[in-house]
């Protein structure tokens, strides 16, 4: 490989290599003008790009002309005349062919971003011409990318055949940072709050992942603007940036950014007016309404607020294109600032059609119905949002969707497009991971979202985790029948394993089987409202292992407690139930503003053995606050009741265990799954009744619910610098509350501590302190203890982060329980995640 030797300019190489070229003498007539050393290019090609022809007087100019005429092609490495008597000879050598193109040392950008802006390519004569221009828009497309220290050195490797490779090598060095952002001129302002109205952060090392800390010229000219919009909103009407200057360090790896700026004076607001063209609007009554007065401080940002805020009322009543003009009065005298908004006479305005572009799979009805306008409808702006809202909620189209409107055919009629821009509605995952609830999962599903474009949803899912497997299958209709009912059913079967603590472990209890089905259908009552109904039948099988808690085939209470022996069975669930829906999110999936209410009341009991009537309640609602964050709040409650007695002894509660509400995580964070609540704890004692271990792992813990339940939870979601949304991080501070409750005591008014024998051969309990052959069986005493059966609400506060990392969704959790109850289980740390394959 040996390096391309470029001149500078082809003028100064063809001015180099004539001196070396023999030159004939001046005063001879051309006779003939032949060309040696072609090899590409026909001779008569060469001689057309001369204006040496026989016949001519040959000049020393002549001939230097002719040499500067070959060199400017570019077509050939060295070029020489000679005279001989009038014959006139043309040595030339050809520049090479081009082989390939090569590059070299480029990490940062791929070979498929670089080769399109590159002119050479393979077959091509090579020039340096050409060379050095595609090696100058090599360095700005790393320039675009903010590495202003990239160096790109071009070599040229000879081939036979008078054929080269062209080796661009790239040296792209770091990404040039904003070491230093400087403002001179401020005097009402700290640089630090100025800074921090800027998209353009200087690098620090907290900044790590933010992408604001990169040079960019668009985002300094961006800056620039939002300097002025943060002093007109503070009132300083005649701010302006004298001068925004950028410096390249001498190594090329940082800038430094000075902004010079003139504040001027601040105002305040003059009189504020609304003269309306418009029969159904009354300026005076809305100026009363308007958020400034006269004597407030000017606010520009205030004023455009009310400008949209005019034009969507306006399009409320029908006045599509409301035209909303704020007209401004300076006083430099008194420094006011009065405001006039006009709003132009505009015609009502009705939708004359309505059209769904861009759907190759989705039927037309599917986007059309959740428009809640129709053809010959009178425009509304609200309506419009909504439709968007609803059709973004689909799932079935890109994120930013918005409805464009359009003039119609006549000034009063307007256009509504839908252009959708379909991504896949079939779901194909398998995932596994590891939780700190149930250690390892797998789960596995298949859904599509969009069945046969008609809005329908199948799905078939698989779970495995140590203490639960389910399969199900479920089908949504949300139309029936092209009308505004939904309807559904799932088919489920459920294996749950409950447990218990001890030493550190979780042990299996007891075991439900549960298999069933659900029918599901509803109809809107409203906008945001809508009522659902369903019937559930389920067939559940409890049962313990009898190798653990049974005695001559029976449950033993001793080995297992009262209240898991109570819960063994076959029993059948004939459930009917309705739900009162209130949802008016932005967005389902991720909400930043809305409401949402669900009130659900289930009565078991149309057949079936089991009997009793539950209800349960929740509301969230979301609202954004200070600029980026998110702040939701989150209340739930429930409360179930037997309906008749399932028996006389008073221990034995009428609701069954497996019917209880429990809490815990993740309903509650800080506290272990099932952690808090009513619980029975077996300490053991030694012969004295004293308890042999005061550490909370040796005991038995059994959770055992309540019929009375709520919980609480109030989260603020922090937002992040581009850089880390772009890594999908999440982090939120939150505070979580509630209480379970509300169930019979299973143990008896007994302190004495509880006795069994185990044989010290098998394990197995016997009934005597001696064994048939008249050894001494081991002897085990304990006692135990109800605790937690308090309305008392736990209290807990956190950090937690969601991470939609590459590896699949990780969420993180660190919290501290403010507020507990005796024999309630802590727990400050838990984590999950997942992945994909």
């Amino acid at each position: 490989m040996s390096p391309a030797a470029p001149a500078a300019n082809p003028a100064a190489a063809a001015a180099a290599a004539a001196p070396s070229a023999p030159v004939a003498p001046v005063g001879d007539t051309i006779r003939t003008v032949t060309v040696e050393g072609s090899q590409r290019l026909e001779p008569d090609t060469i001689l057309s790009y001369i204006r040496l022809r026989p016949g001519q007087v040959y000049s020393q100019v002549s001939g230097d002309q002719a040499l500067k005429d070959l060199y400017a092609t570019e077509l050939f490495a060295d070029v020489s005349i000679r005279n001989n008597g009038g014959d006139v000879v043309v040595q030339v050598k050809e520049n090479p062919v081009i082989n390939r193109i090569i590059l070299e040392g480029n990490k940062r950008l791929k070979e498929d971003k670089i080769l399109p802006e590159i002119k050479l390519a393979a077959r091509q004569i090579f020039t340096r011409s050409k060379v050095r221009a595609d090696v100058a828009r090599i360095i700005e497309l790393y320039k675009r990318q903010g590495r202003f220290a990239a160096s790109v050195e071009p070599k040229m490797v000879m081939l036979d055949q008078n054929r080269v490779d062209i080796v661009f090598e790239i040296s792209e060095g770091p990404k040039s940072k904003v070491r230093q952002i400087n403002i001179i001129g401020n005097e009402q302002f700290g640089d630090g709050k100025l800074r921090g109205e800027m998209v353009t952060k200087q690098a620090r090392f907290f900044r790590l992942f933010s992408s604001g800390t990169s040079y960019d010229p668009d985002r300094l000219a961006f800056d620039q603007q939002k300097l002025r919009q943060f002093y007109l909103t503070e009132g300083y009407a005649d701010f302006r940036v004298v001068s925004a200057v950028a410096e390249l360090t001498p190594d090329k790896r940082d800038f430094i950014i000075t902004y010079v700026v003139e504040e001027g004076e601040r105002y305040k607001f003059g009189d504020v007016k609304i003269d309306s063209q418009l029969r159904d609007f009354d300026g005076d009554k809305l100026a009363q309404r308007l958020p400034m007065k006269a004597g407030d401080w000017y606010n520009a940002k205030m004023v455009e607020d009310q400008v949209d805020g005019l034009t969507e009322t306006a399009g409320a009543f029908g006045y599509a294109f409301a035209d909303v003009r704020p007209d401004f009065s300076r006083n430099k005298e008194d420094l006011t600032m009065s405001v006039t908004f006009r709003i132009a006479e505009a015609p009502r305005v009705y939708v004359e059609r309505v059209d769904v572009n861009g759907n190759t799979l989705t039927q037309d009805k599917v986007v059309r119905r959740e428009f809640r306008l129709a053809e010959g409808d009178a425009f509304n702006t609200f309506q419009i949002k909504r439709s968007s809202n609803r059709i973004k909620s689909l799932g079935y189209f890109q994120e930013k969707f918005e409805i464009e409107q359009k003039p119609g055919t006549t000034p009063d009629r307007i256009i509504l497009e839908a252009n959708v821009e379909e991504k896949p509605t079939g779901e194909l995952q398998l995932s596994a991971g590891f939780s700190s609830l149930e250690s390892f999962i797998f789960q596995g599903s298949i859904r599509q979202n969009n069945f046969r474009g008609r809005g329908q949803t199948v799905g078939l899912s698989v779970d495995y985790s140590r203490f639960s497997r389910s399969v199900q299958v479920s089908f949504t209709e949300p139309y029936l029948f092209d009308k505004n009912i939904s309807t559904g059913i799932d088919i489920y079967r459920r294996d749950q394993n409950s447990f218990n603590q001890f030493n550190s472990d979780r042990r299996t209890t007891y075991k439900q089987a549960t298999t069933g089905f659900q029918l599901r259908a509803g109809v809107p009552l409203s906008e945001f409202m809508s009522l659902i109904g369903r019937y559930t039948f389920n067939y559940d099988d409890v049962t313990l292992d009898q190798n653990t808690f049974y005695v001559n085939g029976q449950c033993s209470i001793l080995l297992a407690g009262r209240y898991l022996c109570d819960a063994i069975g076959k029993r059948t669930s004939s459930i009917l139930g309705a739900s009162l829906v209130f949802d008016n999110l932005d967005n389902r999936l991720r909400p930043s503003r809305g409401n949402q209410f669900v009130l659900s009341a289930d009565f078991a009991g149309l057949g079936g053995s089991v009997k009793y009537a539950r209800i349960t309640g929740n509301a969230a609602k979301y609202w954004p606050v200070f600029g980026g964050f998110i702040f939701s709040v989150r209340a739930e409650g429930g409360a179930i009741k037997a309906l008749g007695s399932r028996s006389n002894d008073p221990l034995i509660d009428d609701v069954r265990l497996t019917d209880r509400f429990f809490l815990g995580e993740p309903q509650i964070r800080g506290f272990d799954i099932r952690g808090v609540g009513p619980r029975v704890l077996r300490k053991q004692v030694d012969a004295n009744g004293a308890v042999v271990s005061q550490d909370r792992n040796q005991y038995v813990d059994d959770a055992i619910g309540g019929k009375y339940y709520y919980t609480s939870r109030a989260e603020l979601e922090i937002p992040l610098g581009s850089g880390a949304r772009e890594l999908g991080l999440r982090p939120s501070i939150y505070v979580d509350a509630g209480a379970v409750w509300g169930i019979a005591s299973p143990l008896p008014n007994n302190p004495n501590s509880l006795i069994y024998y185990t044989d010290p051969n098998t394990g197995g309990i016997v009934s005597g302190p001696t064994g048939a052959d008249g050894k001494p069986n081991n002897i085990n005493r304990f006692v135990e203890e109800f605790l937690g059966d308090t309305p008392s609400p736990r209290i807990a506060v956190g950090i937690g982060v969601n991470w939609n990392s590459p590896f699949g969704p990780f969420r993180l959790d660190f919290a501290k329980v403010l507020k507990k109850a005796n024999g309630d289980d802590p727990k400050s740390f838990s984590f999950n995640v997942g992945t994909q394959f």
